[in-house]
């Protein structure tokens, strides 16, 4: 979705504008705006949108209360960048819009018509989930028929929410270029801005200035041209222009608190929730029984989590204040559902029941890990950290809002990052339970029946662990078996098959959470006689693609963000009066990337064994080894796609 149409709330991550616009543009009668013309070529090139104007002012009025103002104006140049003549300005009970104002004009830059009062659709933002949210946006659209035409937004929104300042993104997509953007903060000299610059154009450094009494941060960029998500490289948000803002003191509704670092953040949060983990005394009684003689602290925690999940749902609830304090325990307890907040402080008053002391911790969940250099509220979510007693580098993580998920298992939502642990002390940056390749595997084993006509019969055993195994945990959880049997028949790699047997299940036997998938194919005219040869692909489900040879100079790292370890085994049972005549060779790769390996066999049976081996780990490389990581795909797309050869006996 376009930069544009993201929600604008403070509680949000998203990207957020401002700027000002004198009233005078939008009278009638002005001169051309935003002709193509105007338009250096170099812009156009690779860009389905060109930024021709964003203009973003953070005003900071005082502890409790921010201004921030937008003007922007985008020349869209194809249907692939329509969703840029939108805009939504989202409020609720701590954001107000102050006005939304619009205007379109044609490839000449001749006004077609301003937005009314009428054009503008107000929605709930309800997620589908919430049980009660006070988000709504205010949505306009300007999309027209014929290209090009650009379109022309203003708006305002006073904020009562400071705990979120303004983050700068002047180039939020691929595909689009940027003529010219601004950004500006003014803030009281006693309420000192604090910020990071990212990947800023030499001459694009902050310029402070003062404005009578105010402090002035002024940052501007110029001549973006439109860039392409690279294959293999770091989100785009890691190479272009960025300015992000904090505060150093805030205040949300009478909760004043500092953000200097990540000690005095969690403070504020961990203030903000203390006293509401009370549980009532017949809940209590309950726990106390419940680990009644279990002297083991993980066992103890394992059977909490299990009531937990037995005994509540989630639903979020987001109503002011109420994005960041959760509801008490009691109130859990009596209702039996609460948003991510509510049943993480739950499960923490239980376990503090069950004798066992836990933490609550914020965490950005299915997102980019945060960044640790710059304390700032960049979280989405709340988890729960278990440290044990008894051993003292040993720690337990609890997803509280699952009613599914594995004892101890953070998986790809939110392993692998940082989080911030609220203490009776303050914030802490903890890392949450890494996942590599050791812990993600895929280990399959198929068995291939093959008739004289070329018809095989495949019975597969797949099992996956770890992160490996998040998305068919989702399917498994989430869908039902012909639901399951469908998406797994559209993702496998075959041309032409039915599926005669299929199943889902989860492996409990395994530390870390696994399901395993089994299934039973027919594959019509898998390998056809020519004449007295048949020919076959042993690698029947893992063919890793090539990648494109790269096309001019290389602007990101290799980012191999996914560990993970694959083992195949595929026997082939050759049909009678057939024999190998030709085995593709043995592949062995040894690389800073990865390793790799396969080879074919024959068994004293006479059947024929496939073995691949891929090991990639979690690793990053400069852009200058993209050549050599496209060779290494390019061997093992190779090695993949070979082929063997099967001869039919002359008797």
């Amino acid at each position: 979705m376009s930069y544009f149409l993201t929600t604008l709330r403070r509680a949000s991550l998203g990207f957020t504008l401002s700027g000002l616009v004198a009233s005078a543009a939008w009278a009638g009668g002005q001169p051309p705006k935003y002709a193509l013309s105007d338009l250096p070529t170099s812009l156009r090139e690779n860009a389905h949108a060109v930024v021709r104007e964003y203009e973003e002012t953070l005003l900071v009025k005082s502890v409790g209360r921010t201004v921030q103002t937008v003007h922007r104006a985008a020349t869209i140049l194809d249907d692939n960048g329509k969703h840029w003549a939108g805009e939504l300005v989202s409020y609720d009970q701590l954001n107000s819009v102050n006005y939304l104002r619009g205007a379109v004009y044609d490839a000449n830059g001749r006004l077609i018509r301003q937005l009314k009062a009428s054009d503008v659709k107000d929605y709930s933002l309800a997620d589908g989930i919430s049980l009660a949210t006070d988000t709504r946006g205010r949505l306009a659209d300007l999309s027209q028929a014929t290209y090009p035409y650009t379109v022309e937004f203003e708006y305002e929104v006073t904020s009562d929410n400071p705990l979120f300042y303004s983050s700068w993104h002047p180039q939020a997509g691929e595909h689009v270029a940027v003529e010219h953007a601004s950004f500006r903060v003014i803030t009281p000299t006693e309420l000192p801005l604090r910020y990071q610059e990212r990947h800023l154009p030499g001459s694009s450094a902050v310029v402070r200035s003062k404005q009578g009494a105010l402090d002035v941060y002024q940052w501007q960029v110029a001549n973006l041209v439109a860039l392409e998500q690279e294959t293999a490289g770091p989100p785009l948000e890691e190479l272009v222009p960025a300015v992000l803002t904090a505060p150093t003191a805030f205040e949300v509704q009478g909760h004043r608190g500092a953000l200097t670092s990540w000690q005095t953040l969690g403070q504020w949060n961990y203030d903000l929730n203390a006293g509401r983990d009370v549980l009532p005394a017949d809940v209590k009684a309950r726990i106390a029984a419940l680990v009644k003689d279990v002297p083991d602290e993980r066992t103890r925690i394992r059977k909490v989590y299990e009531y937990l999940q037995a005994n509540t749902r989630y639903i979020s609830i987001q109503l002011g204040l109420g994005g960041w304090q959760t509801f008490p325990a009691s109130a859990v307890s009596a209702t039996g559902y609460g948003d991510c907040k509510a049943l993480t402080n739950y499960c923490m008053a239980l376990l503090k029941a069950a004798d066992v002391t836990a933490y609550c911790a914020l965490v950005r969940a299915d997102e980019a890990d945060i960044r640790t250099e710059f304390p700032s509220n960049q979280f989405n979510h709340v988890v729960l950290c278990v440290p044990l007693k008894a051993a003292k580098a040993d720690t337990v993580w609890l997803e509280c809002t699952s009613q599914n998920q594995a004892f101890g298992y953070m998986g790809s939502f939110t392993g692998n990052r940082h989080a911030l642990l609220l203490t009776p002390t303050g914030g802490k940056i903890v890392r949450t339970p890494r996942y590599g390749a050791v812990e993600n595997r895929r280990e399959r084993r198929a068995d291939l029946y093959l008739d004289a006509q070329g018809t095989a019969t495949v019975s597969v055993r797949t099992m996956r662990t770890g992160q490996e195994q998040d998305h068919h945990s989702q399917l498994l959880h989430g869908l039902s078996p012909a639901d399951q049997k469908k998406q797994i028949a559209e993702s496998l790699p075959l041309p032409n098959f039915s599926i005669t047997k299929f199943n889902l299940a989860p492996d409990r036997r395994t530390a870390l959470p696994a399901v395993v998938e089994t299934l039973g194919l027919t594959l019509p005219n898998f390998a056809p006689p020519s004449g007295k040869r048949a020919f076959l692909t042993p690698n029947l489900l893992s063919r890793l693609p090539a990648l494109a040879a790269p096309v001019g100079e290389r602007r990101a790292d290799i980012w191999l963000d996914h560990a993970f370890s694959h083992a195949d085994t595929v026997r082939i049972h050759v049909p009678a009066g057939f024999q190998a005549e030709t085995l593709p060779p043995p592949v062995q790769l040894t690389t800073a990337f990865g390793t790799y390996s396969s080879q074919i066999q024959t068994l004293p049976d006479g059947t024929l064994q496939y073995v691949r081996r891929l090991h990639m780990p979690r690793t990053r490389f400069p852009r200058t080894d993209y050549p050599a990581y496209v060779e290494f795909r390019r061997k093992i797309s190779t090695a993949d796609k070979a082929q063997l050869v099967l001869l039919k006996n002359e008797a």
